[in-house]
């Protein structure tokens, strides 16, 4: 197999720095902060110190106010606020799901939108975090496939996704109180808009500041970062990132998946799984999970079933398998309860655990495969958007499908 190579795509990502204004410190390494302090007049024997405390002020304790800094001298915070700001996305609207489940509408530079997703669990919570405005991979089952790819989100705004929810939990400590192990947002998942892989630079950046144990202090395994399958930057998302890894895989034939995710088309389920099953070992992670979302009548037999099992073979993995949300337009059904079941129980007792995952927030539209932007929605009509669903695929079905009730 030839050398990997990065993969790119002709998207504009907006820079950090205009003519108009300051830079944004949120979502620089520690390398950039560093340079751009210098830059700025900061001797640099003193750079790296500085850069320590700002990096506190800013992640562990979500200042934003450059003057709160009361470790730095006073002039040299007024030199801070005229040079740098500290921003994060613009929260245009919040949704709470009757479940607890809280979908933002975000909006960042150049006035484009993007969903995040908080779900709240018991002692815990997971951030589901957008890497793209929109998405290029169009797979036919996912709400947010039919919203074109508009650009790439800087590190500074997928950061800034989990610095907003953060002040939308009120998680932030106070600095000198007594420390809480409790954590509202304790895991975070990227798996809103967006391939994160095809936006490699930025997500990598975003993630070393989401695990660093004086930034906001995630551990790596609580990071999962979901691909639909770009094979050439799965090793290096191992190296560079660590973080557990999700593929959305949803097909046991090539046939089927070509449909369903047509990235399939550029590198299929043979070179899609030749690259996880070096993935454990390259990022020391324990396993790959593997989602698969149900669809009635398409990939739902028992023959897909033990077709993933040995597909998966010898890969330390779990399958989450995920009732299909459904959205005006959509070509596919949600596979019956009891066919669910049946598809988990051959998975199980193959050895691997196959959990069925309970639809969150499906009542605004922030389950799985449903984001989209709020605002772009409300302009179409259900017929435009059942009409631009339909333009895109002529799903595979089995004869007949399923007629099994739930």
């Amino acid at each position: 197999m030839p050398a990997a190579v990065p993969i790119t795509q002709d998207v504009v990502t907006i820079p950090r720095e205009t003519a108009e204004g300051p830079l944004n410190l949120v979502g620089l390494t520690r390398e950039a902060m560093r340079e751009a302090l210098i830059a700025a007049g900061t001797p640099e024997r003193q750079a790296k110190m500085r850069v320590g405390q700002i990096w506190q002020w800013i992640y562990q304790w979500g200042v934003r106010d450059f003057a709160s800094m009361t470790n730095l001298a006073k002039a040299y915070r007024a030199e801070l606020g005229e040079r740098f700001v500290i921003a994060v996305p613009e929260v245009v609207d919040r949704q709470l799901s009757s479940d607890g489940t809280r979908k933002y509408l975000v909006r960042i530079a150049g006035g484009h939108e993007v969903e995040v997703v908080y779900i709240p669990e018991e002692g815990r919570g997971t951030l589901c975090l957008s890497s793209q405005v929109g998405c290029t991979l169009t797979c036919s089952f996912c709400h947010t496939g039919t919203q074109k790819l508009v650009r790439n989100l800087t590190a500074a705004e997928i950061v800034g996704q989990v610095m907003m929810v953060r002040d939308d939990l009120g998680e932030w400590p106070v600095p000198g109180a007594p420390r809480d192990e409790t954590r509202l947002l304790s895991n975070v998942v990227l798996m809103g808009m967006g391939e994160p892989l095809y936006n490699f630079e930025n997500v990598r950046d975003a993630m070393k500041i989401v695990m660093d144990g004086e930034g906001l202090q995630l551990s790596r395994r609580r990071i999962t970062l979901s691909t639909s399958g770009v094979v050439p930057e799965i090793a290096r998302a191992a190296e560079e990132i660590g973080c557990l890894l999700a593929v959305s895989f949803h097909a046991t034939t090539d046939a089927v998946r070509d449909w369903l995710v047509p990235i399939n088309k550029r590198w299929n389920i043979a070179q899609l799984l030749e690259a996880l099953r070096a993935y454990p070992r390259l990022s020391n992670s324990e396993r790959i999970t593997f989602e698969y979302v149900m669809l009635d009548g398409v990939n739902d037999s028992d023959e897909d079933a033990r077709r993933l099992v040995q597909l998966i073979a010898g890969i330390p993995a779990k399958i989450n398998l995920i009732p299909f949300n459904e959205w005006p337009g959509a070509p596919y059904r949600r596979s019956p309860d009891k066919r669910i079941r049946a598809f988990a129980d051959i998975i199980h007792k193959a050895g691997y655990a196959s959990p069925i995952r309970t639809p969150r927030g499906e009542d605004i539209m922030a389950a799985c495969g449903q984001l989209k932007s709020a605002t772009r929605r409300a302009r179409m009509s259900r017929r435009q958007i059942e009409a631009e669903a339909g333009a895109r695929i002529d799903p595979p079905r089995r004869a007949g499908g399923s007629d099994e009730k739930g």
